[in-house]
């Protein structure tokens, strides 16, 4: 297990699409050294107080102050914490009028997974919104 003293990205690391996907943030968004990209399966859920369940069925944030977020809002996380260009992005997917577009968006994506590039059945999760 990891202990994380950065923000953290936290996605499920058996779904290959999400794999791809941590992998491209973590490759064009984030920051070197700014924010952790890891899956849940090799970090202590319990020390970042978050569930199982939380993170298999949505991609999770916790920042330095140890606040969370989940779905699209850790998306706009992570994209607010990464490079000059992708901060405005991050700060629309949160900006009321389309928070809740980016919501239905993030739960049609993370519904559908298994059938996106790199996914496969084990990928398959239900509807992430409580």
């Amino acid at each position: 297990m990891t202990t994380v003293s950065v923000p953290v990205l936290i996605f499920d690391g058996e779904c290959g699409f999400c794999t791809i996907s941590a992998r491209w943030l973590d490759r064009w968004v984030v920051r070197n050294g700014s924010t952790l990209v890891a899956p849940w399966q090799q970090l202590g859920l319990d020390e970042l107080g978050l569930s199982e369940d939380e993170c298999r069925t949505s991609v999770q944030w916790v920042g330095e102050d140890r606040g969370t977020a989940s779905g699209h809002a850790a998306i706009a996380a992570a994209l607010r914490d990464g490079y000059l260009v992708w901060r405005p992005i991050g700060a629309l997917l949160v900006a009321s009028g389309v928070s809740w577009l980016a919501d239905r968006v993030y739960s049609w994506v993370a519904r559908h997974r298994y059938a996106l590039p790199g996914g496969t059945p084990a990928c398959r999760v239900d509807d992430p919104r409580p």
